[in-house]
C-alpha cells in the first residue's frame, strides 16, 4: 500500500461540525450559484410560452433512466475511492480514477447514440402534444451529444468529493453555468436592440429559441468536462493522474465496482421508471400542468441545495470513516450532518413557502401556470426537512457500500407511494395536479422513515464490500 503524506477529513483534532462544515460550504454556494443560473435558464426558455418549457421537461424522466446506468457505475468508484482515501492508499484510489474514466467513455459513446436516435420517440410515448413534440424533438437530438462530457463531469465531480475536495468542482461548476446562461441569452435570442445607461446597443443573437438552449448547455458541458480532465491530469495533488499510467479495467476492481453499482443501477432505474409514470400522468392533465410542474420543481431546488450538500457530504465521511476503520466517528458525522443540515433546512424551507409566488413569477409570465405553481411549490416546502434527513442516510449507506438496501426502500416507497399513489389520484379519482404533488411529499416521508430505521439496524458496519484485503 502506498501512503502518501496527505490530511484526510477524518481528522479527530476538528470538531465533526467543522468537518461537515468545511466540506458541506462550496457544494452549497455551488448549488446556490448553479440553482439560480439555471433558474435563470427556465425564465429564458419559459419566456418562449408554456410550449416551449413543456418540451424541455417532457424528456427528463427518461432520459435520466438511460443516462443512469454510467452515473450507476460512478456511484461504485466513488465508494471505493472515499474508503482508499480514509485508508491513505492514493495509489489505489488513482487506479480506480482511470478506470472510472475508461468506463464512463467506453459506455457513454454507444448511450449518446441512443439518445439521438429515441430522441422523437421518448416525448411522443410521453404524450407530447404536437406543438410541444417538435420542439423537444430537436432539443433531444442536440444534447444526446452531451451524455460523454456530461457523464465525465458527473463523474469527476464525485470523484474530487470523494476525496473530500469540493472546491474544485464548485468554482468550475459555477463557471460552466455561467457560461451556460451567456450562451441562451446569445443562442435563444434574435438580434436585438438593449438600451443601457441611455446608450442602445445592438446584440447578436440566432434566435434558435428552444434549440439554443440545448446548443448553449452542450457547450457548457463540453467546457467543464475538459477542464475537470484537464486539473486531474495536471494539478499537483494526490488525484493526480497520467495518460502516460494504465487505464485497462482491472477485473477485481470491476467486480466491486459492479457489486455496488448494480443496485444503484437498480435505483436509478426504480425513480427514473416511477417519474416516467409520473410525468406521463401529469402529461394528460395538459400543457399548463406539465409546465407547472417543471417550473415548481425548478423553485423547489433553492431548498435542494443544502439536502444534496448534506447527502454528498454523508457518503464521503461514511466512506473515508470505514477506510479508516472508525465506524463510531461515521456515526458522529452522519448525525452531525442531520442535525446542522434540518436548521439550515428550516431556513431554506420558510423562505421558499412565504416567497412562493415571487419565486414561480422569476419563470414564467403565464397567469395560470403561476397559480398552479405556486400552490405546487407550497406544498413541496413542507417536507424539505424530511428530504434532507433522507438525502442524508441514503447517502451514508451507499458510503458504506450498502447499495442494495437503498435500492429497495427506493423501489418500495417510489412506486408503491408515489407512482401508485399519482395514478389512482389522477387516472381513477380524477383529481389534479395538486394530488400528484401530495403523493410526491409522501413518498419523501416514507423514505425518510424507512432508511433511518435501515441505518439505525446499523448492518452497514459489517458490510463485506468495505473490508479491507
Amino acid at each position: 500500500m502506498s501512503k502518501e503524506k496527505h490530511v484526510t477529513l477524518i481528522d479527530e483534532r476538528r470538531s465533526p461540525m467543522a468537518t461537515i462544515l468545511m466540506l458541506v460550504w462550496p457544494v452549497v454556494l455551488e448549488q446556490m450559484l448553479v440553482t439560480l443560473v439555471q433558474s435563470i435558464d427556465t425564465a429564458m426558455v419559459g419566456a418562449l410560452g408554456a410550449s416551449a418549457t413543456a418540451s424541455v421537461s417532457i424528456s427528463m424522466a427518461p432520459m435520466f433512466m438511460i443516462n443512469g446506468v454510467i452515473m450507476a457505475f460512478g456511484t461504485g468508484f466513488t465508494v471505493l475511492i472515499a474508503r482508499n482515501v480514509g485508508a491513505q492508499d492514493f495509489e489505489k484510489a488513482r487506479s480506480l480514477i482511470r478506470q472510472a474514466l475508461t468506463t464512463v467513455i467506453m459506455m457513454g459513446v454507444p448511450i449518446s447514440i441512443v439518445n439521438f436516435a429515441i430522441a422523437r420517440l421518448v416525448p411522443q410515448w410521453m404524450g407530447a402534444k404536437p406543438d410541444v413534440l417538435e420542439l423537444a424533438t430537436g432539443y433531444n437530438r442536440i444534447m444526446a451529444i452531451a451524455v460523454v462530457f456530461r457523464s465525465l463531469t458527473m463523474t469527476l465531480t464525485a470523484i474530487y468529493r470523494g476525496f473530500g475536495d469540493t472546491k474544485t468542482p464548485m468554482f468550475i461548476n459555477i463557471a460552466v453555468n455561467l457560461i451556460n446562461v451567456c450562451g441562451n441569452y446569445l443562442l435563444i435570442n434574435p438580434v436585438h436592440d438593449v438600451t443601457l445607461f441611455g446608450h442602445t446597443f445592438t446584440i447578436w443573437g440566432a434566435g434558435w429559441g428552444v434549440a439554443g438552449a440545448a446548443a448553449a448547455s452542450v457547450f457548457s458541458i463540453f467546457v467543464g468536462a475538459t477542464t475537470l480532465l484537464f486539473v486531474t491530469l495536471h494539478r499537483p495533488s494526490p488525484m493526480k493522474i497520467s495518460f502516460k499510467e494504465d487505464f485497462r479495467l482491472k477485473k477485481d476492481d470491476l467486480k466491486t465496482v459492479f457489486n455496488i453499482s448494480l443496485p444503484a443501477m437498480f435505483e436509478r432505474f426504480t425513480m427514473s421508471g416511477a417519474s416516467i409514470v409520473i410525468s406521463k400522468t401529469v402529461a394528460s392533465l395538459g400543457t399548463v400542468a406539465i409546465a407547472a410542474n417543471s417550473i415548481a420543481s425548478t423553485g423547489e431546488s433553492y431548498c435542494y441545495m443544502p439536502a444534496f450538500a448534506f447527502g454528498t457530504a454523508a457518503t464521503t465521511l461514511m466512506g473515508q470513516s470505514l477506510g479508516a476503520g472508525r465506524t463510531d466517528l461515521a456515526e458522529k458525522y452522519i448525525n452531525s450532518c442531520i442535525k446542522i443540515g434540518s436548521t439550515m433546512m428550516g431556513v431554506f424551507c420558510t423562505i421558499l413557502f412565504i416567497f412562493a409566488r415571487q419565486i414561480i413569477c422569476l419563470f414564467t409570465p403565464d397567469p395560470e401556470v403561476i397559480e398552479i405553481a405556486t400552490g405546487l411549490l407550497r406544498i413541496l416546502a413542507t417536507i424539505e426537512i424530511p428530504y434532507l434527513i433522507a438525502l442524508v442516510h441514503s447517502g451514508a449507506l451507499r458510503g458504506a457500500g450498502d447499495t442494495k438496501s437503498v435500492f429497495l426502500i427506493t423501489l418500495i416507497s417510489m412506486w408503491g407511494v408515489r407512482a401508485l399513489g399519482a395514478t389512482i389520484a389522477v387516472r381513477l379519482f380524477g383529481l389534479g395536479i395538486h394530488a400528484v404533488c401530495i403523493c410526491m411529499c409522501t413518498d419523501n416521508v416514507t423514505r425518510m422513515l424507512m432508511f433511518a430505521y435501515r441505518f439505525k439496524q446499523g448492518k452497514w458496519k459489517d458490510s463485506p464490500l468495505l473490508k479491507r484485503d
